[in-house]
């Protein structure tokens, strides 16, 4: 019983998400397609409280013996209820409560993580730069090409080098959002969706079916 009824579960979910597709959504099909969705919604947020009760457990752990960064792992739990806390808090109580322009979850989000993630995203420019410089090695012809596209790819897409590529004739800029951009790599970019979306297809059939089971902890 254990392994039949989670199995039945998702088998007769993933048949009504995949019917819903054919029928309108005030049809009885469609109906049961917004309920599981809500469904999805609630289940997912108690999906968000256990990992908030999971990290606070190691990291309180981790507080208590002191371990290798442990102060990281402080600094994690402030962070973690300094965001949490006045925002479920009613802002009839205080202005500084809610997420309303104003409140403490605000300015901790437009001060503080939005910085923190500019940052990260700033430093991460030079390990890409780093990671391109030893991939795009004009060691063969199609690492030649590479090398050359993803020059002038990256000159376009800085103001600098767009200035410096338009002293050429031929509207480079333009030839390269037309032919690269929208040509080459858009059709590499559906090409991998495709691949994704027949790749997420199988993986649903499998768990319909009840091949796959990893999420019920079993291989």
């Amino acid at each position: 019983m254990r392994t039949t009824i989670p199995v039945a579960i998702a088998f007769l979910t993933g048949v009504i998400v995949v019917l819903a597709t054919w029928f309108r959504d005030d049809s009885f099909i469609g109906g049961l397609k917004q309920e599981l969705i809500i469904w999805l919604t609630i289940v997912g947020g108690f999906t968000l409280l256990l990992g908030v009760v999971s990290i606070t457990r190691v990291s309180w752990g981790s507080i208590q013996r002191r371990s290798d960064g442990w102060g990281y792992k402080a600094l994690t739990l402030l962070g973690v209820f300094a965001m949490a806390i006045p925002s479920v808090l009613s802002p009839t109580w205080s202005t500084a409560f809610g997420r309303a322009d104003g409140s403490i979850y605000d300015w901790l989000f437009n001060y503080l993580q939005m910085p923190m993630m500019s940052t990260m995203f700033a430093t991460l420019a030079f390990y890409i730069a780093s990671a391109a410089y030893r991939a795009f090695r004009a060691r063969t012809v199609e690492a030649t090409l590479l090398l050359i596209t993803a020059t002038l790819v990256m000159l376009w897409r800085v103001p600098m080098g767009e200035y410096f590529l338009n002293l050429f004739p031929g509207d480079i800029p333009s030839l390269l959002n037309t032919y690269i951009m929208n040509g080459v790599n858009l059709a590499v970019q559906r090409g991998i969706m495709i691949g994704a979306a027949l790749g997420a297809a199988a993986m649903s059939l499998r768990i319909m079916l009840g091949i796959e089971r990893t999420y019920m902890g079993k291989g």
